[in-house]
């Protein structure tokens, strides 16, 4: 055998020279296989265990899922209601080629929908009432129209109460019509004494086909000949023949419905438009397009950002929810790690052994969570059009890229819930797995100097969030301080387990337990913490924001005192008559007309004057530099008002003094004064700045925007009446209103009566009132507008769920980790009673633990922005109320009794009966 011999060249310095890339290139093929390989290994590892451990897993799936679940609900209801470009037209023309609105004489621009129009000469639009003729005729031969009138406000008599219903007028029995309906019952209207009514109406009014319904106020009776649908509104409404068109002010909206013979063209469009007409028609099948997703306006990156940070917030919310069970698991599996170990595996591999179960978990509750909240969706597709939307769904969809996202947040729920397990695990030592023993806890230093930190950071960053009106750095302020607490909670938990020594039993071990099981019980009460503070800081923060309004609200009536206006085209009955309606419905003891003032030359503006002397140097709206701002808030007569206002508007008008003590709820001897300034011609005024001299300034200005210069001016003998309601009013009496050449006229009434009547007895007086015409009431309670939202309560009930679903997770975790002490204790004679009390004492450590801490951050949380607000708007001029620090003692009451309830059923839910474990001979 010979050698070949070969010759130097080019090409083999070039092979030498690329020679030790090669190895480079298996070295990182092969890592990349071991890799791929260690976490194939350790997914198969995670499948087996979730087989082995069911019921973990499946609490594991449930925490996931369900979220998970509810997101994808809303995400799919919300694409389906949604409706496209296309959708919308076809919903809006049914059966029609076009859809044709007369909105200006001007020749008008329109985008390519048909939604949005405006005129080409910037002039406000004028149309006249157009006929089918004329619309026919700007179509040309062969078309075909029909008229729809929508948005008619009817009020029809039922059988307990007057009900508020939309009327629709259109002729159902023309195709073009019949297309924007679905027949439930019936048939069309063909008389004018014939409607249709929707569902909702025929429950609401108590109907059925055949039977009669009359207007409010008894002018009118319809038949009820059939039942439709509107897929734009499931409300109740009422389809009327177009014979039939009851008043209305203003008039109902209008459009045509057109059946063209050709195709609506580019041309045609423009032809319209040179008419005034808006033009919204089908486009071609090439452009049928679904917008998915638009650019972001700048005004709603503030919107996602806020989104973004709850989202988060949810996102900690479920990992410190789901964080015991893993931390159970792997103490429960720390022999088989401790072999893992043991057979080569590195720390790297110990964690993906562990991060393989949170992927796994994660994938599955995605998963589940996905098929049953889009199966939700489709399935009670339904009852959320009929009592959430109000309008039917077109087509079936899921908002693809919303459950990717969701699925995708829901891995990184699992994987984040097991970190902190895996980094535990990947530093055990593994003598003590193999054999078995637990390894002591270790509170490390750094970890509360962390956590301080950022508590105290976020803090501050809330703070600079509030002071700066910013939710998203609020909420950014807000998740860094629960982090925090999240790293001080295991030293706390330590400390409190020291000083349990001296406790009983059944609690001093629950505080034990609690402090060698940190890894599972620290998630769990931060869990509770979270939640509990979030629902303590938006519900104190809510509670001040009602307690200010209330502060600040002005009352302009006695309380008990009602304002009774007129519609424009109501007949105004006899005094003696609107007493006694008064008296009978709302229990009023006394009435009086009331009037408006009106200028010979249209409408004008009435008002006081203020002195020189009473004038504030600067307006509300004025661009101040700090120092006037001090002198502002120095100046007694920048100060009369503390919502801003200068008091410069006064109510004014006309009365003889027998609404006096009706509008003022001044005392007897006052009234008889100011009655008799009035009757001597002379003005009564409720605010004291008014009144110089003895007199009173009147001005009367012209509501004309192109002169300032006031119509008439004149001074009148005055009375400034003390002690009466907030408000500024001028009551005029008639010779200085004729002075002045001004005219009044009846407007309304003033009732008084001892209590402020309620809702039922509104309702029955404007019945009462329903065959004059349209009358409105205004009731005076004292009190303002308090804010009667549940959401406080509904944020401390999520708080409460969320606080019980922790404990009794830590509570049933605890118990399955500890059944070899139990065994113990059974064998050196413990009563069976002690499990349950232990239970019971568990419970509460998480529950009672979680609420303090919550309660506490919460109301510091709260505390934190409200002084905030109130510092950034302390040297604004004007000054505006301060907010005050009210505690929001209901939601405090449900969550102090949220840990009672969870001990309760900790201890209701445990089984008395030690465990005996047997031994084998």
């Amino acid at each position: 055998m010979t050698a070949r011999r070969t010759r130097p060249g080019p090409a083999r310095i070039d092979t030498a020279a690329s020679a030790p890339a090669a190895p480079r290139v298996r070295v990182g093929r092969r890592r990349f296989a071991e890799l791929t390989g260690s976490w194939r290994a350790a997914l198969r590892i995670a499948r087996r265990e979730s087989r082995r451990a069911r019921r973990r897993t499946a609490l594991v799936l449930a925490m996931i899922a369900l979220p998970v679940a509810v997101l994808a609900f809303l995400a799919a209801s919300y694409d389906m209601a949604e409706l496209t470009p296309q959708e919308q037209v076809d919903r809006q023309l049914g059966v029609a080629d076009a859809e044709l609105r007369w909105v200006s004489d001007t020749p008008v621009e329109q985008d390519e929908w048909g939604d949005g129009w405006s005129t080409r000469d910037g002039q406000q639009p004028s149309a006249a009432r157009a006929t089918a003729a004329q619309v026919s005729t700007l179509l040309g031969p062969g078309s075909r129209v029909t008229e729809v009138r929508t948005g008619i406000p009817l009020t029809l008599r039922g059988p307990h109460r007057d009900e508020d219903v939309e009327g629709r007028v259109l002729d159902l029995a023309d195709p073009l019509a019949r297309g924007l309906v679905r027949f439930r019952a019936g048939r069309a209207p063909e008389q004018s004494g014939e409607v249709a009514v929707s569902p909702a109406a025929l429950r609401r009014l108590d109907l059925r086909l055949g039977r009669a319904v009359a207007l409010a106020d008894g002018s009118r009776a319809y038949t009820v000949v059939g039942v439709v649908e509107f897929p734009d509104n499931l409300g109740p409404v009422v389809a009327l023949h177009p014979g039939t068109v009851p008043p209305t002010s203003p008039p109902p909206e209008s459009s045509w419905l057109a059946d063209v013979p050709g195709t609506i063209d580019a041309a045609l469009v423009t032809r319209l438009n040179d008419r005034g007409v808006v033009v919204a028609a089908r486009p071609p099948a090439d452009e049928r397009k679904r917008l998915w997703l638009g650019p972001i306006e700048p005004g709603e990156t503030t919107d996602l950002g806020t989104s973004v940070l709850i989202a988060g917030l949810g996102l900690l919310e479920v990992v410190l929810l789901v964080g015991p069970a893993f931390a159970v698991g792997v103490r429960r599996r720390r022999r088989e790690l401790a072999l893992v170990a043991v057979a080569g595996g590195d720390a790297a591999q110990l964690r993906r052994v562990v991060l393989a179960d949170g992927v796994v978990l994660g994938v599955l509750g995605a998963a589940a969570g996905l098929l049953v909240g889009v199966g939700a969706a489709f399935a009670g597709r339904p009852l959320v059009e009929q009592y959430v939307f109000h309008a039917r769904f077109d087509g079936y969809r899921c908002w693809p890229i919303a459950l990717v996202l969701l699925a995708g947040v829901a891995v990184l729920a699992g994987v984040l819930a097991a970190l902190a397990p895996a980094w535990t695990a990947a530093r055990q030592d593994v003598s003590a797995g193999l054999a078995g023993r637990r390894t002591p806890p270790v509170s490390r230093t750094r970890w509360l100097a962390i956590g301080l930190s950022l508590v105290v950071g976020g803090a501050g960053l809330a703070a600079f969030g509030a002071a700066r009106t910013s939710a998203p750095v609020i909420l950014t302020g807000l998740i860094l301080g629960e982090l925090g607490l999240v790293c001080c909670t295991p030293t706390l938990i330590g400390a409190l387990a020291r000083l349990g020594r001296a406790l009983p039993l059944a609690p001093r071990i629950a505080l034990r337990d609690a402090s060698r099981n940190r890894a599972s019980a620290a998630p769990a009460i931060c869990a509770v913490m979270a939640a509990v503070a979030s629902s303590v800081a938006l519900g104190g923060f809510l509670a001040s924001t009602d307690a200010r309004n209330v502060r600040g609200y002005r009352p302009m009536l006695p309380p008990g005192h009602v304002l009774v206006y007129a519609g424009e085209s109501a007949r105004q009955p006899t005094l003696s008559q609107f007493a006694a309606m008064a008296r009978d419905h709302l229990g009023a003891h006394s009435v009086a007309p009331i009037n408006t003032l009106r200028c010979p030359t249209g409408y004008c503006d009435v008002v006081a004057e203020l002195p020189p002397a009473q004038v504030c140097p600067w307006q509300p709206g004025d661009d101040l530099s700090e120092a006037h701002r001090r002198q502002a808030r120095a100046d007694p007569r920048c100060q009369t008002n503390p919502m801003g206002y200068d008091g410069s508007y006064v109510q004014a008008g006309v009365y003889d003094g027998a609404a006096l003590p009706l509008l003022t709820g001044a005392d007897p001897a006052t009234t008889a004064t100011a009655t008799a300034v009035l009757r001597a011609g002379g003005v009564v005024v409720t605010d004291p700045r008014y009144l110089h001299d003895g007199l009173v300034t009147v001005r009367v200005n012209e509501m004309d925007p192109m002169t300032d210069r006031p119509r008439a001016v004149a001074d009148f003998p005055g009375y400034a009446m003390p002690g009466v309601v907030s408000g500024s009013q001028l009551l005029l009496s008639a010779s200085a209103a004729r002075h002045l050449d001004l005219t009044w006229s009846p407007v309304g009434w003033v009732l008084g009566a001892d209590t402020p009547p309620d809702r039922h007895q509104q309702e029955r007086f404007v019945s009462a009132l329903r065959p004059f015409g349209t009358f409105s009431l205004v009731v005076e309670d004292g009190g303002g507008s308090r804010d009667i939202s549940p959401l406080p309560l509904l944020l401390a009930a999520a708080a409460g769920v969320i606080t019980m679903g922790a404990a009794g997770i830590a509570t049933a975790l605890a118990a399955a980790e500890g059944r070899a002490e139990l065994t113990t204790l059974a064998a050196v004679g413990a009563a069976p009673a002690l499990r349950r009390m232990l239970a019971i004492c568990q419970a509460g450590v998480i529950a009672g633990l979680g609420s303090v801490l919550g309660i506490v951050a919460g109301l510091g949380t709260a505390a934190i922005v409200l002084f905030s607000v109130n510092r950034q708007y302390a040297n604004d001029w004007p000054v505006p109320d301060q907010y005050p620090y009210v505690v929001p003692w209901p939601a405090l009451g449900v969550l102090v009794l949220v840990p009672i309830v969870a001990m309760l059923g900790a201890g209701l839910f445990t089984r008395a009966q030690l465990p005996i474990e047997r031994r084998l001979d």
